[in-house]
């Protein structure tokens, strides 16, 4: 392991021994400032974010009304890695009382207790890991998700500790047998998976229209519906003051007509509509530090992309081949 990976690797071990043991108001303090630091310096992933923002706004919002944006979306963030640190130790009490749910929340966990599959779908939006321990402090049992692997390798191992800590069932992004597989089993065992879908890692990604530009998108969720029947339900996060702000919106159904590949199409599609209204809702709670247009990805990358796109959705929703879905967190 590299110098600089064993500095990673104990900036985190740090995150999770000694930030849970700091009084709240201290560490807050720290973490705001060390995001306006970040948002001062204006370093690639800031300007990433700021582009990514300038989608969400329309070209009409000054520079200086994009700044504030981005200066209010870097600490959201901040607040989010905060929180991942100090979750082990906030109580299931507060978990449970200060999440302000909407929308088909009763949908949702009606399907569940009637043995149906349920997807969330997620943008990377407020915080991911206390939706999920919110989920499970309801009473909905475990559910399953995909942890994209980081580097080192020991981040990567701390973070699945974390989340299984928690309650989760987390699946590598790489390595191991068949996530789809895998997936696919729990949805028909009438189970929840949750999977963040607003960034493609893979050439197996649908191309949508999103905030008036190309984008793509994770095939994974639609692909699972379509293939187990699983309810395709996607659910947008934000912070409302001192709360956590969900809203589980309603069922896209698997389109009636059409082959697979085109259900999958049209499904991802009208998740993106979805998703564009929850971050338009909520543009500062929208973590995207990283690119997920068209028009800003790396022209290597897109290459093979686009040759890959005719078999996307085939292959998405063969049982035994699917590239994994991002990873979960922001």
């Amino acid at each position: 392991m590299s110098a600089k990976d064993r500095l990673t690797d104990m900036g985190f071990g740090l995150g999770w021994t000694l930030v849970c043991r700091v009084p709240e108001s201290w560490v807050r303090w720290a973490f705001m400032l060390v995001a306006d630091i970040a948002w001062r310096r204006q370093g690639p992933g800031v300007q990433v974010l700021e582009a990514n923002l300038r989608r969400v706004t329309g070209q009409e919002a000054t520079g200086k009304q994009l700044r504030a944006l981005s200066r209010a979306a870097l600490r959201s963030y901040a607040r989010y890695w905060l929180e991942v640190f100090r979750l082990p130790v906030i109580s299931q009490q507060r978990i449970l009382s200060d999440m302000r749910a909407g929308g088909e929340e009763q949908t949702a966990f009606a399907h569940l207790a009637a043995g149906r599959g349920v997807i969330f779908a997620l943008p990377h939006m407020g915080n991911w890991e206390h939706a999920g321990a919110w989920i499970i402090a309801r009473g909905a049992g475990s559910f399953t998700t995909v942890a994209e692997r980081l580097k080192p390798e020991s981040v990567y191992e701390r973070f699945v500790a974390f989340r299984e800590g928690l309650g989760f069932e987390v699946l590598p992004a790489t390595g191991g047998g068949s996530r789809f597989g895998i997936l696919a089993q729990r949805l028909r065992a009438g189970r929840l998976v949750c999977l963040p879908c607003d960034r493609d890692l893979t050439a197996n990604g649908v191309e949508v229209e999103f905030f008036g530009e190309k984008a793509r998108m994770a095939a994974g969720p639609a692909a699972l519906a379509v293939q187990t029947g699983a309810a395709l339900m996607p659910v947008t996060l934000w912070y409302e003051g001192d709360y956590w702000g969900a809203h589980i919106h309603k069922e896209i159904p698997v389109p009636a007509n059409g082959d697979r590949r085109g259900k999958v199409a049209a499904m991802t599609q009208q998740l993106a509509r979805v998703i564009e209204a929850g971050i338009a809702e909520h543009p500062e709670d929208w973590h995207m530090l990283q690119r997920v247009f068209v028009a800003d990805l790396d022209p290597a990358r897109l290459t093979p992309v686009i040759n890959a796109a005719s078999n996307a959705a085939d292959a998405a929703i063969a049982s035994n081949g699917i590239a994994p879905a991002p990873g979960s967190g922001s």
